[in-house]
């Protein structure tokens, strides 16, 4: 494997580790942007999410399991897309920087997806 598509999934695994990380430490934004239409609490759909991104980005981390842990984090960020739909409409009456942060959310999955996609490809 080049040293730039190890490099690549490094970031990617960091970035996972690092959101899932987030998720146990400070869950209450994360639980604010839990669609309603998912059954049970916002904090059990929020842990679920967290303990997802710590498994993939651990399997990303280890060659063994990279390929397999980047379709899953491809899976992933298409499945919170739906969490991002709601924060840019929950944020829409913000002040304009935080409106921006959320709707440019949601273009950012596509690229994260097709990163995943490329590290499993280079997995």
């Amino acid at each position: 494997m080049p040293a730039s598509a190890d490099r690549s999934a490094r970031l990617l695994s960091g970035l996972l580790l690092g959101a899932g990380v987030a998720h146990f430490a400070a869950p209450r934004p994360f639980d604010a942007i839990v669609p309603r239409v998912l059954p049970g609490s916002p904090r059990t759909w929020t842990y679920l999410s967290g303990a997802a991104e710590l498994a993939v980005g651990a399997a990303i981390a280890l060659p063994r399991t990279r390929r397999a842990g980047a379709l899953a984090a491809a899976g992933l960020f298409a499945a919170v897309f739906p969490a991002n739909v709601k924060m840019a409409y929950d944020w829409r009456h913000r002040p304009a920087p935080l409106r921006a942060a959320a709707l440019a959310r949601l273009p950012l999955q596509a690229p994260l997806v097709a990163w995943a996609l490329r590290v499993r490809r280079n997995g």
